[in-house]
């Protein structure tokens, strides 16, 4: 079976590992969990989809993220989010993802939609930490609304220092139109430039936004792996600790569980045990 639950037991039934290896990336992942796996290009790994299985649906998307510091490493072209629409992602016939999914058996477009999950690891002297983190914990807003708020800032900016106004309403209709990621990962050509020009969106995570952080998140602890789920209703909760305990059985009594208050996100679930 598949999904981002055998994802976290696999994790941590080969927890010595992340210890072990230099790189993130060269962690022992179960290959036959995975539908496809890329180095440098998002998703770094994709979870198989399990075909009319309701509970375990798979087709979860993983980045990667390592980190020599408790700091989250920046986010460079993708900016995090919670899901992704599968279409954004495989562009044309000879997309690496497609081909690797089509090869995985998977029937690619029965999941449009995907959710997102982020495995960061930070070291810290001898410590390490480990999160497998929905992206929710990172997109606290859209990210159209992201994207129009901080063009707003520049042009603000660029107006104050100009000393010129432009009307309200063509402000709005300006950073509505630069709402969309897709409209900097473009290149440009101008014409007789000799060069082409392509903007590219860097993300970096704030104080409030850092899982590795033990100021903001002293509940995650030095020299542990966990799994952080969103909490929007107890029955959010009751679901994420039945899938488990179908997933860990008996050992799922080695797993500890409890709430953390995103500073700017609600409440998510923990999973934790010790590496």
């Amino acid at each position: 079976m598949n999904s981002i639950y055998h994802f976290f037991k696999n994790l941590c039934d080969n927890k010595k590992y992340f210890t072990k290896y230099k790189k993130l990336g060269d962690f022992p992942f179960d290959k036959k969990m995975l539908s496809c796996r890329n180095d440098g290009i998002f998703p770094d790994l994709a979870i198989r989809l399990n075909k009319n299985n309701k509970m375990f649906t798979g087709g979860e998307l993983i980045e990667l993220k390592d980190s020599d510091s408790y700091s989250v490493s920046s986010f460079n072209s993708t900016i995090p989010s919670k899901s992704k629409n599968i279409k954004e992602l495989i562009a044309g016939e000879n997309s690496i993802i497609k081909r690797q999914m089509e090869k995985a058996g998977n029937d690619i477009y029965s999941l449009p939609v995907r959710d997102v999950f982020y495995l960061i690891r930070g070291r810290k002297k001898q410590h390490t930490k480990i999160c497998l983190v929905y992206g929710s914990f990172f997109e606290t807003i859209n990210i159209e609304n992201l994207i129009s708020q901080s063009f707003l800032q520049v042009l603000d900016e660029r107006l104050k220092e100009s000393g010129k106004e432009i009307p309200e309403q063509l402000k709005q209709s300006l950073i509505s139109i630069f709402s969309q990621q897709q409209n900097f990962s473009k290149v440009r050509n101008v014409e007789k430039a000799s060069v082409k020009l392509r903007f590219r969106i860097m993300t970096e995570v704030k104080a409030e936004g850092n899982i590795l952080n033990s100021k903001k998140y002293p509940e995650i602890k030095d020299n542990t792996l966990n799994f952080l789920l969103p909490l929007d209703s107890e029955i959010d909760e009751k679901d994420y600790m039945e899938k488990l305990k179908i997933v860990f059985d008996s050992d799922f009594q080695t797993i500890r569980n409890f709430k953390i208050k995103h500073l700017l996100n609600g409440y998510f679930k923990v999973f934790q045990t010790d590496i």
